[in-house]
């Protein structure tokens, strides 16, 4: 494929570079926008960068968003149909799928329209009212809050008791501590099985043929326990339109192609041998899933992203077996604190034990003379990927490249893809999901 013009936004925080650093690897003639001050150097010495976005527009041939949101509103969407309306081959959203991650419960109505079963739900937007629901039907429940206060992942609680006194005293304590910025939440009853996410490639008319099946590991420390954060470390692997993809994202093909809808869009679920029940929509690029995927990618990333902006039925072959992903971090994720990321984290030097990069990928670092460091304020500056035959393989593989890292005061999952071998993959083979196309 010839060289490319390939322009990445990131209207709000830098999520986006490992993808324009693979892109750029591959030969094209890549440039980066960053919104965020505080993020800007991210990237440096790896990715050509940008200090305005728009004006790059005519020169580019492919736009790429990274996210649903503007600063501290949602817009990447609309900004993303503008753009083609104009012209443009663009890799993004839309208003109404931005709305599905934004809106949970428009996600519930989108999915119920179109035949989709979904878990019990009520929205409120009032902490008072949501209290009272849970007394008056006691049971156990999942909080999730709205708007974009949502990306404080730790506010995400899964309630533990059948009485729901837990979810009670959790919305009693966000009342005080959260009622100025959580301007509405949902409650979702509480469903035990097996948490996997679906993930089709969009190119405006149809998925690709290929289907990411991927499992987030979101609490901190191992065994899943401690706070909630974006997303600690990622398992994976590719499959057809099997009956998990039928029954959920399939059955929005049609609405997604009316909406014009092209890149990444992930429907997280929670299966068991009675059913599937959605939680909640990812449309846009999930991280780290995003470098995971890529690096399972065995056909060129910046050809794939061309010919999905284009609609030009692109043609990816991937790893055939199975992937991990492992964010390394840094003090204070997943908490913001200044003092304690200046004297532990700021500018952290990576020291690699060998010459080799294979699966390395870079979040919030940037390249100095040829040092890579820390960078932003995030505290998430690598991520590390295997791949295998097995799962047991590609976490050998990835554990093994980690090994290879000095990053002082790092932290990591060191069981990311245990679930699968612990029983996951069986259940979910026993219960008929992962089958030959029905």
């Amino acid at each position: 494929m010839a060289a490319r013009n390939f322009l990445f936004v990131s209207a709000d925080a830098a999520l986006i570079t490992d993808l324009a650093w693979q892109v750029s690897r591959e030969g094209h003639d890549v440039r980066y926008y960053i919104e965020a001050e505080s993020d800007r150097e991210i990237g440096d010495g790896f990715v050509p960068k940008t200090d305005d976005w728009r004006a790059e527009v005519g020169w580019a041939d492919v736009i790429v968003f990274d996210d649903i949101w503007v600063g501290s509103d949602v817009g990447t969407g609309q900004l993303a149909a503008d753009l083609r309306a104009d012209g443009k081959a663009v890799v993004g959203g839309t208003p109404a799928t931005d709305r599905l991650e934004e809106d949970r419960g428009y996600a519930m109505e989108v999915l119920e329209d179109h035949g989709v079963n979904t878990i019990d739900h009520e929205v409120f937007h009032s902490f008072d009212a949501g209290i009272e629901f849970v007394r008056q039907n006691p049971a156990a429940y999942v909080i999730k809050p709205l708007g974009e206060v949502q990306n404080v992942k730790r506010l995400l609680y899964v309630g533990s008791e059948d009485d729901g006194s837990d979810v009670v005293d959790v919305l009693a304590a966000y009342k005080k501590a959260w009622g100025h910025r959580m301007k509405g939440f949902q409650l979702q009853r509480k469903v035990d099985g097996v948490e996997v996410a679906i993930c089709g490639f969009f190119d405006g008319e149809a998925f690709i043929d290929r289907v990411n099946f991927n499992f987030e590991h979101k609490k901190l420390f191992p065994g899943n326990v401690g706070p909630s954060t974006g997303e600690m470390g990622t398992s994976m692997f590719w499959a057809n339109r099997n009956h998990l993809f039928q029954e959920t994202l399939g059955k929005l093909e049609g609405w997604l192609a009316e909406e014009g809808y092209v890149g990444s869009i992930d429907l997280n679920c929670i299966v068991n041998d009675t059913g599937i029940y959605p939680l909640e929509f990812t449309p846009r690029f999930g991280y780290p899933t995003i470098a995971l995927q890529a690096e399972s990618f065995e056909s060129p990333t910046g050809e794939f992203f061309y010919d999905l902006a284009h609609g030009n039925d692109p043609n990816l072959r991937v790893h055939p077996g199975y992937q991990i992903a492992v964010r390394i971090v840094l003090p204070p994720f997943p908490f913001d604190d200044e003092n304690t990321y200046a004297e532990n984290s700021r500018n952290a030097a990576v020291v690699f034990e060998s010459d080799s990069r294979d699966g390395i990928h870079i979040e919030d670092a940037k390249n100095v003379d040829g040092q890579w460091r820390a960078a932003g304020e995030s505290g998430m500056p690598l991520v590390v990927t295997g791949k295998g035959e097995t799962m047991q393989a590609a976490r050998e593989q990835a554990y093994s490249r980690v090994g290879d890292i000095t990053l002082p005061n790092c932290y990591y999952r060191d069981d990311i893809g245990e679930r699968w071998l612990n029983g996951d993959g069986d259940r979910l083979q026993a219960w008929g999901y992962l089958g030959p196309q029905q």
